[in-house]
């Protein structure tokens, strides 16, 4: 299997299964000298867990990392850093009445045709948990970014099924990080929660829209044409499990709004608005960079539903174990860190193309979207 790279300066290569022994990362190309240790991890990957709530997968993992290599006194070397987080709570015998058959909505009925032989056991490569270790590595490109740059990575939730957050002009990311949905309105979580709970009791499952910002880019960043910096964000969230689809600034409203609508008119004091968000021609403009990630309903379902087994032969597939009710609740840290990798790795693209020169100073947005 190849294509478990991503970054072209900033590499990591990811390796492991959902219930393997272990799940871990290669990291390649970090500068050196930025502090790291084990506890630094701890935030992030405690955000996407399962098992902090009842809303989510009740499988409980240590996520303990072990760092192997690449740093030395709790700095980074320059040299490849090796995480590793070893699977403590897998049920492989959940899987066990399925291994033959493909889910619906699954990556099941590719493998097989692609390879021959599958992991079915949560999954095996295809699985969520493989997330776990691009938020691991983007801890050291968010530190980097911030470090170098001033860059504040945030995400958070504004849609799950029909239920629509409706959008503060400035989001409190307190509010966002208070609650166990990442939403912005702290009103609706009572909403939220018996919408979930009434979800998981009738046994099916809720998509959700992830909304994630960045703050503090320079302008410049990305490429035109084909290396368009809005290109490799989109490419970076659709490589998350269960992504369909993903919009840069105002995305599909776009559609319905008229040019002088849309466009970011601009004065002396900056851009008037950023429906483009923080991108033209593929170059940030030194705006927040905004856009939104859907998430599909999860596919595990102890509803039945029609498929085939490996034979050709009809079967009525259900999928047992601990499964979440809406994969997209543990998203929000995923976007971050997708978008934290992806401006690391343009940021030192940038730095080898240009110099290591002053950002020219942006305009700064009067009135953010």
């Amino acid at each position: 299997m190849s294509d478990n790279c991503f970054g072209k300066l900033f590499t990591v290569t990811t390796f492991g299964e959902s219930h393997g022994p272990a799940i871990g990362c290669v990291i390649d190309g970090c500068p050196p000298g930025i502090a790291v240790s084990p506890e630094d991890f701890r935030t992030d990957l405690d955000r996407r867990a399962t098992g902090k709530t009842r809303h989510t997968s009740q499988r409980h993992e240590a996520d303990e990392v072990e760092i192997l290599s690449g740093v030395y006194e709790g700095q980074t070397t320059g040299t490849p850093i090796a995480l590793l987080i070893r699977n403590t709570d897998a049920r492989s015998k959940d899987y066990t009445g399925i291994a033959e058959q493909f889910r619906p909505g699954h990556a099941d009925y590719t493998y097989h045709h692609k390879y021959g032989i599958r992991d079915p056991r949560g999954g095996g490569r295809s699985s969520a948990r493989e997330t776990t270790m691009r938020v691991a590595a983007a801890v050291i490109a968010k530190k980097w970014l911030a470090d170098k740059y001033g860059i504040q990575i945030h995400a958070g939730i504004n849609q799950i099924g029909s239920l629509q957050a409706d959008m503060p002009q400035r989001v409190d990311w307190s509010v966002v990080e208070g609650n166990p949905f990442f939403w912005p309105i702290a009103a609706q979580v009572p909403e939220l929660e018996a919408l979930l709970d009434a979800t998981r009791k009738s046994g099916d499952s809720l998509g959700a829209r992830v909304f994630v910002h960045a703050s503090g880019v320079p302008v410049g960043w990305g490429q035109p044409i084909y290396g368009k910096l809005d290109a490799e964000i989109a490419s970076a969230m659709m490589s998350i499990n269960a992504v369909k689809g993903v919009e840069i600034g105002a995305g599909f409203d776009a559609v319905s709004q008229p040019g002088s609508v849309h466009r970011d008119l601009i004065c002396a004091e900056g851009f008037l608005g950023n429906q483009a968000g923080g991108i033209l021609g593929g170059i940030s403009t030194g705006q927040d960079i905004t856009c939104q990630i859907a998430f599909k309903p999860t596919s595990s379902l102890r509803l039945p539903g029609s498929s085939l087994d490996a034979d050709g032969n009809h079967v009525e597939v259900v999928t047992t174990g601990r499964h979440d009710p809406c994969v997209g609740l543990r998203a929000p840290p995923i976007c971050e860190a997708m978008l934290a990798l992806c401006l690391m790795d343009l940021a030192l693209r940038h730095r080898a193309q240009c110099g290591d020169v002053p950002a020219r100073k942006p305009l700064v947005p009067s009135h953010p979207r």
